[in-house]
């Protein structure tokens, strides 16, 4: 379970990359990507940072690698704006949460379809 402290840096760090990605970055690569969330360790010197990002694997890989080429320009600037002990070393990784559960969702459809269709279906 992540401590007050870890939240608090978690929330900044969020904010801050967000903020660099609309208005900071000229990285082609980098279009429409949205942070989702923010892990940091418990020394507060790593951060996972979670995107989403439009388009197929191969384009998310591109994006990710976009990412961690930009991410000492990341680290400059928050290292400008934040007044933290140490910047964290930023990791990005691709949020599947959203596609899991939009087919959690197709499947739920299905099975109550399936059930609706059914003959043993009884009529209200």
């Amino acid at each position: 379970m992540a401590s007050r402290r870890q939240r608090q840096v978690a929330e900044l760090l969020h904010e801050e990359i967000s903020q660099l990605l609309q208005h900071g970055t000229r990285d082609p690569r980098l279009g429409f990507v949205t942070v989702t969330g923010v892990d940091v360790s418990p020394d507060l010197r790593v951060a996972w940072v979670y995107v989403t990002t439009l388009g197929d694997d191969a384009e998310r890989q591109e994006t990710l690698a976009g990412l961690a080429s930009a991410s000492p320009f990341f680290r400059r600037e928050m290292r400008k704006s934040l007044s933290l002990r140490y910047i964290p070393e930023l990791n990005f990784k691709v949020d599947t949460s959203l596609e899991y559960g939009m087919r959690i969702d197709k499947i739920l459809d299905s099975i109550k379809e399936e059930s609706d269709n059914s003959p043993d279906a009884e009529a209200p």
